[in-house]
């Protein structure tokens, strides 16, 4: 577009981003595919390719498609910051540039809310989905195919919803006053109240694993390095290894 241009589109008041969805388009659309790229080459050769079955092969590219969605995801929640923290120094300093006026506060925050609703949409839905998929075979008795495939795991995933929330509603009964048990049935305080305290607890649950296992992560690093590393021998005594060389070689004489 020409400066021009640029300056109709933004004069509106109320949109000052028209070309918010585009970017996020074109943002997210690399993502997936750098996130393709990195899966398919860490992969191994038998998975998701030597696959003698149809259906396996067609459900394993499902869920290498899932797979691949929320790993763009969580690439861009990291890469958030930084272009939040880039974008504003752009944009100081070139503040009258036509060409860049699209970093601006209101793509930055469509980008939080899109990430924000991804990730839960990711963590709670996609990655149990694709997991179950892969492991279903279809109700006993019914038809095989994808379709039998994607009821068993709609189950099993509807099943497990209801038990985490169950778990959820349960931990907020006993952390709550008698006097408020009555309201915890309504929708409201399920949206107010379950959803971002279910965020909060799987949220507590990834950083204790991230502090439990981070530890043995670096220690095993540190030993797999050691292994593959050869010590230098820059501080070893020459004269004594030269020493013990001959006193064994008088041993080994001695013998014969």
């Amino acid at each position: 577009l020409c400066p021009s241009a640029l300056t109709a589109l933004q004069a509106c008041p109320h949109c000052p981003v028209p070309l918010c969805p585009q970017i996020c388009a074109l943002l997210f659309a690399s993502l997936y595919i750098l996130c393709h790229f990195i899966i398919t080459h860490f992969k191994k050769h038998t998975d998701f390719t030597a696959v003698h079955d149809d259906e396996d092969a067609a459900a394993n590219r499902i869920a290498l498609g899932l797979c691949t969605f929320t790993l763009a995801v969580a690439l861009g929640a990291v890469l958030l910051l930084p272009f939040s923290i880039i974008s504003n120094e752009v944009l100081l300093s070139f503040p009258h540039n036509y060409y860049i006026q699209w970093l601006n506060g209101s793509l930055i925050h469509g980008l939080w809310n899109l990430v924000f609703l991804f990730s839960n949409l990711s963590l709670v839905f996609l990655m149990p989905f694709a997991y179950f998929f892969t492991e279903s075979e279809g109700f006993a008795g019914s038809k095989k195919g994808i379709m039998a495939r994607v009821y068993e795991t709609s189950v099993v995933l509807l099943l497990l919803s209801l038990l985490v929330l169950g778990m959820v509603w349960v931990a907020s009964a006993i952390g709550m006053p008698t006097g408020h048990w009555a309201d915890l049935g309504t929708s409201a305080d399920l949206w107010d109240c379950y959803l971002p305290y279910l965020y909060s607890c799987l949220s507590l649950l990834g950083v204790l694993l991230l502090l439990f296992f981070t530890p043995f992560g670096l220690s095993t690093m540190f030993t797999v390095t050691g292994k593959l590393l050869v010590k230098p021998r820059l501080l070893e005594d020459l004269d004594q290894q030269l020493s013990c060389t001959r006193l064994e070689e008088a041993a080994v004489c001695h013998r014969i």
